[in-house]
């Protein structure tokens, strides 16, 4: 390759990087998501529980599955994916007791939920909010006794978003028309069960080898796993990472900055707020941008209950390289996600282990 064609390649590449797309997505929708996410942590200032307002205000995530069709349908398929939220944050919660049981509980949900997810042809963020509940929940001290407590927490969170997201859809229902319900596309076999067995294996090795090497939050690896991984195809997944990278090396120095401030549980919450709100501006137009928001945003989600005993460089170093870490494992899933070499040697023996005879015989290729 000459320098020319190297030059042309890489300015095609760097146009692919940063490359803005086009929103039509109302102010509206972002400021309400926000309120979903920064709200539970008000109130929990308000009481003098900033912790219980961190567990309820993950549970806020749930609005962002709000489809933008008829009001019964985005009705029901938010409450589904609050019903969905829930139960993968009490599997990890649980799994957190027997800590050998980690990773084969997060492996089986990242499957069971990824095959779900892509059976119903739910779109963005996809699996990724129920694989974090699940995983944040497995890195959660506590003992059984705390179990139903934080489930509960959740569970007001994710009530509190589908109150919000019904008020809203009152409000944007009479300004836009809603879109139609879409017809689920035809399930197959690769896409459904053979993808979401790849993408949960990786998400359950992300985290093993988190705890291998004795990461302090083990959560954020997997998590920047199935961020990449989910890509749509190899140059998807490529894009994904390099994004997340970038975008995650800024928004350290941005997290770094508001770490640095004087915070306290009202402050703390009105910064989720903003954090959010920005999130949700950017994410729909370019993802590298995005997560210089969504990075602070997760630090403090998970760690604002620890702000001051942990000095602001160490979480900032050790938040990168499990960023880096995980994007890494999820780019190796996705070269191992769209190889039809090993697609061709793994599937046959996933069908025959999971497909009964007359199912294996249909769907079989020849």
């Amino acid at each position: 390759m000459d320098s020319r064609a190297l030059g042309e390649r890489l300015r095609e590449e760097l146009v692919q990087l940063t490359r803005i797309a086009p929103s039509s997505r109302p102010w509206q929708m972002p400021f309400a998501a926000a309120l979903c996410s920064g709200l539970p942590l008000l109130v929990g200032a308000w009481f003098g529980h900033l912790d219980y307002g961190l567990i309820s205000s993950l549970g806020g995530l749930t609005f962002l599955y709000l489809p933008e069709t008829p009001m019964h349908h985005r009705m029901v398929m938010l409450m589904a994916s609050a019903f969905g939220m829930i139960a993968s944050y009490a599997l990890g919660v649980a799994s957190h007791l027997l800590p050998l049981a980690m990773v084969p509980a997060l492996t089986f949900t990242a499957i069971l939920v990824t095959m779900v997810c892509r059976y119903y042809n739910l779109g963005p963020p996809g699996s990724l909010f129920f694989i974090m509940a699940a995983a944040i929940g497995a890195n959660t001290p506590g003992d059984i006794y705390g179990v139903p407590l934080k489930v509960g927490l959740l569970t007001m969170g994710c009530l509190l978003a589908s109150l919000i997201a019904f008020a809203y859809s009152l409000f944007i229902l009479r300004r836009q028309p809603p879109r139609p319900i879409p017809a689920l596309p035809e399930p197959t076999f690769d896409f459904v069960v053979f993808d979401a067995v790849v993408i949960g294996t990786f998400v359950g090795f992300a985290l093993a080898l988190a705890q291998v090497l004795d990461l302090a939050q083990a959560y954020w690896v997997p998590i920047s796993c199935l961020a990449v991984i989910q890509g749509m195809s190899l140059r998807a997944v490529w894009t994904r990472q390099v994004h997340r990278i970038a975008g995650t090396a800024v928004g350290l120095l941005l997290a770094w900055g508001v770490l640095s401030l004087p915070l306290d549980p009202w402050t703390i919450g009105l910064t989720m707020i903003a954090l959010a709100f920005c999130v949700e501006i950017l994410i729909v137009r370019h993802y590298a941008l995005a997560t210089v928001f969504i990075t602070p945003m997760t630090i403090l989600l998970v760690e604002a209950g620890s702000i001051g005993q942990v000095p602001a460089e160490t979480l900032i170093h050790a938040r990168f390289w499990d960023t880096v870490l995980g994007c890494l494992v999820g780019l190796l899933g996705g070269l191992c996600l769209h190889s039809p070499r090993l697609r061709a040697w793994l599937g046959l023996p996933l069908r025959r282990l999971i497909l009964p005879r007359h199912e294996l015989d249909r769907t079989t290729p020849d």
